[in-house]
C-alpha cells in the first residue's frame, strides 16, 4: 500500500532535483496531448491539474500565450508544499493550493478541464477509483480528462529515486481498469496513445494516457 505520507515528504525532499529533471527530459507527445485536450474545450476554460506538482507541463502550456488557450481559470493542486512553493515561481499566474486528488476541495461542475499526469499512480490503487469519480464531479458536462497510468498493475518503491537518496513510492492499477473505471464514472475515450517517462527506472520506459470526456 502506498504512503500518501511518504509519497509527499519524498516530493518534499526532492522538489527542485524533480523539477530540473522533468523540464530537462520533457516528451514533446505530452505537449500534443495537451493541444488536443485544450481544442476540445471552450474558449476561456477552466483548469484543474491534480498533482500538478512544480507546474509543468500542463499549467505552463494552459497559461502560455503562444498557445491560444487563454484560459479563465487555471487551478494547481498537489499534496506536497515543496513542490506548489516551485510552481508558485515557475506558473506565477496559477492559482494553487494543497488537498488530495480523492477528496478535491471544488464545487460540482467547477472545470472544462482536469489533467492528472504522473499523479494518479502514487495514489493507492483502492483509491484510483475514487479520484477518477472525484474528477467526474468536478467537471462539467462535456468536460475533458487527460490522465496517464501504468500498463499493467504494479506496486513498488525505490529506495534511491532520481539519485537523490529518497525513497518514493508507486501504485499503478493498469491500463485495462482505467478504462474500466473512466466509463464507470461516466466518460467517453477520446483518444489514447503513451508518453515517454525518462525519469522512470526502466529505460525507455513508456506509460499509457487517456484523453476522455465526461459525458453529457
Amino acid at each position: 500500500m502506498v504512503d500518501r505520507e511518504a509519497v509527499r515528504r519524498a516530493y518534499d525532499e526532492i522538489t527542485s532535483t524533480y523539477a530540473n529533471e522533468r523540464v530537462a527530459t520533457h516528451d514533446e507527445a505530452e505537449s500534443a496531448a495537451l493541444a488536443a485536450l485544450f481544442d476540445s474545450v471552450p474558449d476561456g476554460c477552466r483548469l484543474l491539474d491534480a498533482g500538478c506538482g512544480h507546474g509543468i507541463p500542463a499549467l505552463e502550456y494552459a497559461l502560455d500565450p503562444s498557445n491560444g488557450v487563454a484560459p479563465d481559470l487555471a487551478v494547481g493542486l498537489d499534496l506536497s508544499r515543496g513542490q506548489l512553493e516551485t510552481a508558485t515561481r515557475l506558473v506565477p499566474d496559477a492559482t494553487l493550493c494543497q488537498g488530495e486528488m480523492t477528496r478535491l476541495p471544488f464545487a460540482a461542475a467547477t472545470f472544462d478541464a482536469v489533467t492528472a499526469l504522473y499523479s494518479l499512480i502514487h495514489v493507492p490503487i483502492d483509491d484510483h477509483s475514487t479520484a477518477i469519480e472525484a474528477f467526474a464531479r468536478v467537471l462539467r458536462p462535456g468536460g475533458q480528462l487527460l490522465l496517464t497510468e501504468g500498463w499493467t498493475e504494479w506496486a513498488g518503491s525505490n529506495p534511491d529515486w532520481l539519485e537523490t537518496g529518497t525513497e518514493m513510492q508507486w501504485h499503478m492499477a493498469g491500463a485495462e481498469a482505467t478504462r474500466e473505471q473512466l466509463e464507470s464514472a461516466g466518460f467517453e475515450l477520446v483518444a489514447t496513445g503513451e508518453f515517454r517517462d525518462a525519469l522512470a527506472d526502466e529505460e525507455e520506459a513508456r506509460f499509457p494516457y487517456f484523453h476522455a470526456r465526461l459525458t453529457e
